[in-house]
């Protein structure tokens, strides 16, 4: 985070002695209009500092008031926004957009930066949150898709610069990329499973270890003060673990075992 705030002031300020015409969205005037589209001058040291941008976040975010459709034109053509993006996948040229659109606001909202790891897409609703891998080199990174676009026909994500250089390709035009759609990341339901009821503390530690080897889960002993027995529980168990864990336990003569939600964020 430290580095990304350093990295945000020193850009800043390289793109206020730029004179570009735009800041936050708002044509200054008097200031040139930049008409053809272009990268920033930046420093090798600053590429490299961009090169190592952390990914952003995967969050569950509302879809945006604007730019969802469902049907929107541009230059005459309609454009249907995608109902889901679950499990979407696409290869295809991608293309990036740089200092003439910075301090725009895109079609979301959202002000577009160029030193931010954003998109835009035809399609996919804003936001979505993609991974883009380069298919010449096999760098990825992963994008939050805010904006609209490109559009043109042979082209099917329009990456900012920030991507471009972490995927490669930002000294060209364009290059062959994978897009795929990412889901924000949820914790699994997880149990804690009851494997016995023991009255002396021996008998549930030595019954603890051995469940431990047999199974690979760890596992505690807690005595319960209403009835004074101490139970041995291994876990926590992702659930989609159960049913191989409990055919363990009855087939080492444990029967059928008890299962306890898992305190939220136990892993």
């Amino acid at each position: 985070m430290i580095m990304q705030n350093r990295f945000w002031i020193v850009s800043a300020l390289l793109w206020l002695a730029s004179g570009c015409a735009y800041t936050g969205g708002v044509n200054i005037p008097g200031a040139p209009k930049p008409h053809q589209d272009k990268a920033p001058r930046l420093s090798n040291t600053m590429l490299t500092q961009m090169q190592q941008l952390p990914d952003p976040e995967v969050l569950d975010e509302p879809r945006s008031r604007r730019g969802n459709g469902p049907v929107y034109t541009v230059w005459g053509k309609s454009y249907r926004v995608m109902d889901s993006a679950q499990g979407f996948v696409q290869e295809g040229t991608a293309s990036w957009y740089g200092t003439k659109f910075h301090g725009r606001e895109t079609s979301s909202g959202e002000v577009y930066d160029i030193y931010r790891l954003t998109a835009a897409h035809k399609h996919l609703p804003l936001p979505t949150y993609v991974r883009v891998t380069n298919l010449a080199n096999g760098k990825a990174t992963v994008v939050k898709v805010n904006d609209r676009g490109p559009f043109h026909d042979d082209r099917i994500i329009d990456l900012s610069y920030a991507a471009a250089v972490k995927l490669g390709f930002h000294e060209h035009g364009t290059s062959r990329v994978r897009v795929e759609v990412l889901e924000p990341y949820t914790e699994p339901e997880t149990y804690m499973v009851q494997a016995g009821a023991f009255s002396e503390f021996d008998r549930a530690d030595r019954s603890h270890r051995e469940l431990q080897e047999l199974t690979g889960f760890k596992g505690v002993v807690v005595k319960i003060p209403a009835d004074g027995f101490y139970r041995v529980r291994l876990g926590p168990v992702p659930a989609n673990d159960i049913p191989r864990l409990q055919n363990l336990l009855q087939a080492a003569d444990y029967g059928m075992p008890k299962l306890i939600p898992a305190p939220q964020g136990a892993r």
